[in-house]
């Protein structure tokens, strides 16, 4: 027997809102074929979007929830060639830029052991906008691990794209947290990149300042940095003037495009597209990061643009055709229905497909009621533009004379890093074939040993091809014509001792040894003997009595005189 209270579930409300006369996306079932798209690497840590700043506090992770349930119920995973779950990003990764004390003293604050802690939590500025809240350690090493994991694979050259939606939380410095960030994943997955990357461009349209990557690259010319951005100064972080370009060696390696309140699509795309190529142009990125904070939307929560979902992914999609490796993040955003709309909206754009305006049905449905479950709801609520063409125009022209002086992208020397103790010792344990096809030489089980002997080249070095390969033997023959007594010196360099059992009728001798040489000389039929042999000094030996010295000389003035013939070399 059922009770009534057992007979409906928690809520009375249906699992599935009715939609009515509204339609309902149908998930793509076609998988895609690897070879005809760019290779697409989705990253969602499993349970990023369960963490919780506090009640009233602007950040909702529970965006990257939905975001991940309409890229699902799209059918999108479909698309993207590899889901991955990455592993959290350890404590010596986050060091790789963060201080260690800022780094332990995330790992040790709590709730309730803060009160203890309340002198680091003013150092750190872990207050208001960024709080203390439940495992929050281990949520800022989950996004940032999936940030490490994408520019991993984009260094390894097995993906093309990479999304990481739980990343981009560009504010955070160093040694302090800041704008609701407290680990910067961008400057961590950027470091990674250039262990391989000689040049990174980093793009950022969220509506706030990207100031924590700027900071971090502010004196560097192998990442440029480039943010669209409110600036008003007063707007949340206060930085990002047009004149902030850089300083050292990366003078002109950072552009800021400020921006004012109610920006529409057509201006915003214009400029974008403008900025962009041109910096590309200039800089030749070997790859790019793209943070794509969605508070940059119209009706955002924090924010004050007009821009729509479709101008936000053609940003998107523009940067994508350059075909250069690119990490794409998340970042701001706070109105999370907008939010996980055009961050799905945006993951189609990056597998090249094409999604209905009507969203797929998930268990997240109420919060779609109000736009009638599209994915393109029409904006309302506008603010008044206050850019003019004129002051977009003055923006582009600054900007692009400061391009002038890049004058060519900084080459850089790359140099390999060296591994571990640990690889070191894993390495003397390989053979060179597992050498060669790691680092993919092409030499893998391949080795030649022949030699060139080829004129007019002159090599030193124990890999020299074109050295001597010692004594070759070769037959000669000697002639029937007697010698002619003459006191001139011999032309031909063929003189040799005839035995005593040689014959005089061209019959073959020993084998005389000659020094191997890479000129062919062409041989002479023909001799001039000597008349006199010289005798050949005796070096003096100081282990010999001066009796055996003498009747060695006197042996070797005795020896038979050596006669020049006329040979044949056969």
């Amino acid at each position: 027997m059922v009770r009534a209270s057992q007979a409906t579930t928690f809520s009375s409300s249906a699992y599935f809102d009715d939609r009515g006369p509204h339609g309902t996306a149908q998930p793509i079932t076609e998988h895609v074929n690897p070879h005809s798209r760019p290779i697409v690497s989705y990253f969602f840590p499993k349970g990023v979007g369960e963490h919780h700043y506090g009640e009233r506090h602007p950040m909702k992770p529970h965006r990257l929830t939905l975001t991940n349930a309409l890229v699902m119920g799209y059918g999108l995973d479909k698309q993207i060639h590899h889901i991955y779950n990455p592993r959290p990003a350890t404590q010596a990764e986050l060091e790789m830029y963060h201080d260690h004390d800022y780094i332990d003293f995330l790992s040790r604050v709590t709730p309730n052991n803060q009160n203890e802690m309340r002198h680091l939590i003013d150092t750190f500025n872990c207050v208001e906008d960024c709080p203390i809240f439940s495992e929050m350690y281990d949520f800022c090493r989950m996004y940032a691990g999936a940030s490490l994991a994408g520019a991993r694979k984009l260094t390894a050259g097995t993906c093309d794209t990479a999304i990481n939606w739980s990343g981009g939380l560009h504010h955070a410095k160093r040694g302090e947290a800041s704008g609701f960030c407290y680990v910067n994943d961008i400057v961590l997955a950027i470091l990674e990149l250039l262990r391989y990357h000689p040049r990174v461009l980093y793009i950022d349209i969220d509506i706030h300042h990207g100031d924590g990557v700027e900071l971090a690259f502010y004196h560097s010319n192998r990442v440029m940095t480039v943010s669209f951005h409110k600036y008003t100064g007063d707007f949340f972080p206060g930085t990002g003037k047009l004149d902030d370009n850089g300083a050292s060696l990366g003078k002109h390696f950072c552009l800021n495009v400020p921006l004012q309140d109610g920006i529409d699509d057509d201006m915003y795309l214009t400029i974008f597209k403008t900025v962009i190529e041109d910096t590309v142009t200039a800089f030749r990125p070997t790859s790019i990061v793209l943070q794509c904070g969605a508070d940059s939307l119209g009706c955002d929560r924090l924010g004050a643009f007009n821009l729509s979902i479709a101008a936000h992914g053609e940003c998107v999609n523009f940067v994508r055709k350059f075909n250069v490796p690119l990490l794409v993040l998340g970042g701001g955003g706070y109105t999370i229905k907008n939010v996980s709309r055009c961050w799905t909206y945006e993951t189609a754009v990056l597998v090249g497909a094409t999604i209905p305006d009507e969203l797929p049905a998930t268990v997240y449905d109420p919060f779609f009621r109000d736009s009638q479950w599209k994915l393109h709801p029409p904006l309302t609520g506008r603010v008044e533009n206050q850019n003019s063409p004129t002051s977009l125009q003055r923006i582009t022209i600054s900007i692009r004379n400061k391009l002038r002086y890049l004058q060519g992208a900084p080459s850089v020397a790359m140099q390999e890093i060296p591994p571990d103790l640990e690889g070191w010792l894993a390495d003397e344990e390989r053979k060179q074939e597992e050498i060669d096809e790691e680092r993919g030489t092409a030499f893998a089980g391949e080795r030649r040993s022949d030699r060139t002997m080829a004129r007019s080249e002159f090599f030193e070095g124990d890999n020299d091809v074109d050295q001597d390969e010692g004594p070759v033997s070769v037959k000669r023959t000697v002639s029937s014509r007697k010698p002619r007594a003459s006191g001139k010196r011999a032309r031909g360099k063929a003189r040799g001792r005839p035995s005593a059992n040689a014959k005089e009728d061209g019959e073959e001798i020993e084998e005389i040894p000659v020094a191997a040489t890479s000129r062919t000389t062409k041989p002479r039929r023909t001799a001039k003997p000597r008349a006199r042999a010289r005798a050949k000094p005796v070096e003096k030996d100081k282990d010999l009595p001066d009796a055996d010295l003498e009747a060695a000389v006197d042996a070797e003035t005795d020896a038979p005189t050596p006669v020049d013939l006329d040979i044949d070399i056969s």
